[in-house]
């Protein structure tokens, strides 16, 4: 059964049933943030072909493979990183599971949030349900049970370089799921001893860890890919609001709609292009703002010799919106590909597959290693960066009244010098546009040995997607503040092009900002409007229902 649907257990409630195979991305979103959607927490399970399978995997290496004259296994039976060739004997291998914890809590910083928590909870458990690690079922159905309960570890956000998988991060997890004395968790917006919390939840406040069963939870980078496929949907939710606030700036400086044709589009043969363009139009359906019958009204400060003239073509920012916007799209779609191929695979280290025979053998490699999500996140940085550059260059079009067609310096309602308008607002976008370029420096671009060189290629990918949700952060800021502008030249230019329509639906975006931002023509403390212009982008309280 594919995880994207739903079974209905014997109390009518909503079950998810995992497979190792076919986690959506849509999926993955939902069960994190579940609570801030006031939706509940979706209960997830394993499917029961998974289930039957896991114990036979698990059978097959307490026959074979935890006995004292079995040969060393790397992580069954053997110490881990440059303590590979170290037997560790079947009575100790409880005890290396509980130091092997100790030594690995070594995250430092701020707590992760709880969507980011649940995500990599949901995704570590599909990975194990592949049935190819070897970690005993009791240890996934924990993990679930937490998740389901609403038990989420506290994970530092500091400490992994993304190359056996996130050591650190992910052993903070075990920590919470073993009840360990000094682990910690958030449960009913409460940071809680994980002893505590588990056992307000109602479950056992200890767990004792087996054979592999650290090492097949900790290694791989699940906690980086929980950040990442929670960034990559904050991104298209940013993508969607620079086509809204494209759409209004290009209304109060009455822009040209034919760089927008679909044949420029076609000819050009990329589908985001073609996908962004189309966009535009629609939220530009019916404007009367961006016509001909509106630019050959003369605003105040328009400058203009002799008859009017067309205006042929605008400046980049707003002429090259479907190339820019259009290539952020496509490449947020090649981030999808690479996000749930990473939501459905194996990523510990060794594996185990069976043989012809029937045997099972446990194969070394390198699954654990984030270079494909490096590479992803640094992409998806640079992409989301863009909209944030060309947008700004939109509210500082808008400011200037040579570059906006006539809208008044600073889109000072009133008098001018009296009042300063809203030059500071466009200048805080700039900082955090220049803020976001220095973010734009590849993580993946590093690496730094580790392990006394036995780990001496790192991918980085942790920083790579902490950079990115930075990045995506400031964009809803960004964007906000331009829609804030446009609004206000929007507000200027109204009485001048009296009897002229914005477009329905811009015209609802422009009503939801003034119901908390009153149109003035007077200075306000402008950080009130850009706090409130920003939380409004941030809500998606500017995203029209498709």
């Amino acid at each position: 059964m594919s995880t994207s649907e739903t079974v209905k257990s014997k109390q009518d409630s909503e079950v998810l049933l995992l497979t190792g195979k076919d986690l959506t991305l849509e999926t993955i979103v939902r069960v994190a943030r579940a609570a801030q959607q006031e939706t509940g927490f979706p209960q997830v399970g394993l499917d029961p072909s998974v289930r039957e399978h896991l114990i036979l995997v698990r059978d097959y290496i307490e026959k074979n493979w935890l006995k004292d004259d079995a040969p060393i296994i790397y992580g069954f039976n053997s110490g881990v990183g440059k303590l590979k060739d170290t037997r560790i004997a079947p009575e100790e291998n409880d005890l290396f599971q509980r130091l092997m914890i100790e030594s690995h809590c070594s995250g430092i910083g701020e707590a992760a949030r709880e969507d980011v928590v649940r995500a990599t909870m949901l995704m570590r458990a599909n990975s194990l349900a592949k049935g190819v690690s070897g970690v005993r079922i009791q240890v996934v159905e924990r993990l679930l049970e937490m998740l389901n309960r609403g038990v989420h570890p506290v994970i530092p956000l500091l400490g992994s370089v993304g190359a056996s998988g996130d050591l650190a991060p992910m052993a903070h997890l075990v920590s919470a799921l073993v009840g360990h004395p000094e682990a910690e968790v958030f449960y009913q917006g409460e940071r809680l001893s994980a002893q505590e919390g588990l056992t307000r939840a109602g479950m056992e406040a200890s767990f004792q860890m087996k054979a592999k069963d650290v090492l097949g939870m900790i290694n791989g980078c699940t906690f980086t890919l929980g950040m990442a496929v929670l960034a990559a949907h904050d991104a298209r939710r940013a993508a969607k609001l620079a086509d809204v606030a494209c759409a209004l700036s290009m209304e109060a400086m009455r822009g040209e709609m034919g760089a927008f044709e679909p044949r420029i589009q076609e000819v050009r043969n990329h589908p985001g292009q073609i996908r962004a363009a189309e966009n535009i139009r629609q939220l530009l359906a019916g404007s009367q703002w961006t016509t001909d019958e509106a630019r050959k009204i003369k605003l105040k400060e328009e400058v203009r010799s002799g008859e009017w003239q067309p205006r042929v073509q605008d400046a980049y920012s707003l002429r090259c919106v479907p190339q820019v916007h259009g290539a952020v799209l496509d490449v947020l779609d090649f981030v999808d590909q690479i996000l749930v191929r990473e939501a459905n695979a194996a990523t510990d280290n060794p594996l185990m597959f069976r043989e012809e025979n029937g045997e099972y053998v446990g194969l070394s490699g390198g699954n654990f290693h984030g270079e494909y999500l490096a590479f992803a996140m640094d992409f998806l940085t640079v992409a989301v960066h863009e909209l944030g550059n060309i947008s700004e260059r939109r509210s500082a079009r808008l400011l200037d009244p040579t570059m906006s067609y006539g809208l008044p310096r600073n889109l000072v309602g009133t008098s001018v010098g009296l009042n300063t308008g809203f030059t500071l607002a466009q200048c805080s976008a700039a900082a955090l546009v220049s803020e976001n370029k220095t973010l734009c420096y590849p993580a993946s671009a590093d690496s730094i040995p580790t392990k006394s060189n036995q780990e001496d290629h790192v991918s980085m990918a942790t920083w790579a997607a902490r950079k990115a949700g930075m990045v995506i952060s400031n964009m809803f800021k960004i964007l906000g503040i331009e829609i804030l502008c446009a609004a206000q030249g929007v507000s200027c230019a109204e009485p001048q092009l009296e009897g002229l329509s914005l477009a329905p639906k811009t015209r609802k975006v422009y009503n939801r900002l003034r119901q908390d931002i009153p149109a003035t023509g007077d200075d306000r403390y402008m950080n009130k409007q850009m706090r409130l212009a920003i939380a409004l982008a941030e809500a998606d309280a500017f995203l029209l229902e498709e």
